[in-house]
């Protein structure tokens, strides 16, 4: 059950225990004269502030490599050498939160529909939470690209709005059939420019169709799951200047949203740098803007786990410290990755398939 619901609960039963009693009340008294000695009743107090607990913050990773992984025979183990289900190995080291990449007609066809709610169903079953990405292509969407998906090629603005309802509603409805709810869901990814190049292309006149576009998956979402919170994604979480510019360029143009997602990739001789701007930047926004943040992606070179252990716990420490719990959560992005499959040497697992120290830091 969410934290509203049992809030709305409580002060529902409240207001009519107060309703019954008030009735009783004047079919009492209601031929009495209002005296000294029959005094008009003082007013109910207000009840007590309930004190609920805050939510748990998220430590987790993005693991949607997984599947295609498999697909190619690539095994999990745990520490002492045991084949491990990726998902349960996540959770066996301190992690409670997985998320997953959605893009739009993907060849082949790894992060399309199917192949997230399949994903989706096993963090679920791990007992693991869900954040969903869309990333609003048919392949990577980043600082520098943006492609608009295939079938959208030829659309302008409204169609694109329109677009982007349809498609983010028809996944999260998939999974919802499925009987999964995602707690958070990114609008866009790495939107360091905006999105659906041009049109969204902040820098070059689209900061108002950016905003749009984040509206629309705002809207799309809520309208499948109210509660889950809408995440818009930059890069480079130690630049609050570019954070300033983008989010504030939404803010003035209405964008809804619910929280401000950052990437972290530093090495490992500027990561205490790093840190510290990226605390920096955080504490600015949630200043600025009043919103939740999260760093939903981070990495380092998977042969410097003591390295990035020290990164990990830190950063984790930090985004924890941002005040009045603004600061919801650290996730690794694509840590099971290992033997550079694909190309990537950012995962924290070596070469045998198995977690190093480095993500010990998500145990605490």
């Amino acid at each position: 059950m969410s934290l509203h619901l049992v809030t709305s609960n409580f002060f529902s039963g409240i207001k009519l225990f107060l309703a019954i009693t008030i009735f009783l009340f004047a079919c009492g008294k209601s031929n009495e004269p209002v005296s000294a000695q029959n005094p008009v009743p003082s007013p109910t107090p207000t009840p007590p502030t309930i004190n609920l607990p805050a939510t748990t913050f998220a430590k987790g990773a993005d693991i949607s490599w997984v599947t295609h992984m498999e697909s190619q025979g690539r095994k999990f183990y745990n520490n002492a050498g045991d084949e491990t289900d990726c998902f349960a190995l996540m959770k066996s080291l301190g992690m409670n939160t997985i998320r997953l990449r959605v893009w739009v007609n993907p060849n082949p066809t790894w992060n399309n529909t199917q192949d997230v709610v399949a994903k989706a169903l096993r963090a679920k079953q791990a007992n693991l939470r869900v954040m969903i990405n869309f990333h609003y292509s048919d392949s990577w969407a980043d600082p520098g690209k943006q492609t608009k998906p295939s079938a959208w090629s030829t659309f302008g603005l409204e169609a694109l709005r329109t677009a982007i309802d349809s498609h983010t509603k028809s996944v999260l409805q998939a999974l919802k059939t499925s009987g999964v709810e995602p707690e958070w869901v990114q609008v866009g990814n790495e939107t360091n420019d905006g999105m659906l190049w041009p049109t969204g292309r902040a820098s070059q006149g689209g900061m108002a169709a950016y905003a749009q576009f984040v509206n629309a998956g705002y809207d799309a979402v809520k309208s499948v799951f109210p509660n889950a919170r809408v995440i818009v994604h930059l890069a480079n979480g130690f630049d609050n200047n570019l954070y300033q510019w983008n989010i504030g360029g939404l803010v003035s143009n209405g964008a809804k949203f619910d929280v401000i997602g950052l990437s972290l990739y530093p090495t490992a001789s500027n990561w205490e740098q790093r840190n510290n701007q990226c605390q920096s930047n955080m504490t600015d926004l949630v200043e600025r803007y009043n919103k939740e943040v999260m760093v939903v992606e981070v990495g380092m070179p998977w042969d410097q786990p003591d390295v990035c252990k020290l990164f990990l716990a830190d950063i984790i420490s930090k985004t924890r410290a941002i005040r009045n719990n603004k600061g919801i959560g650290v996730l690794y992005w694509e840590p099971q990755s290992y033997a550079q499959w694909q190309g990537y040497t950012l995962g924290a697992f070596d070469n045998s398939g198995k977690p190093t120290a480095a993500l010990t830091a998500f145990a605490n």
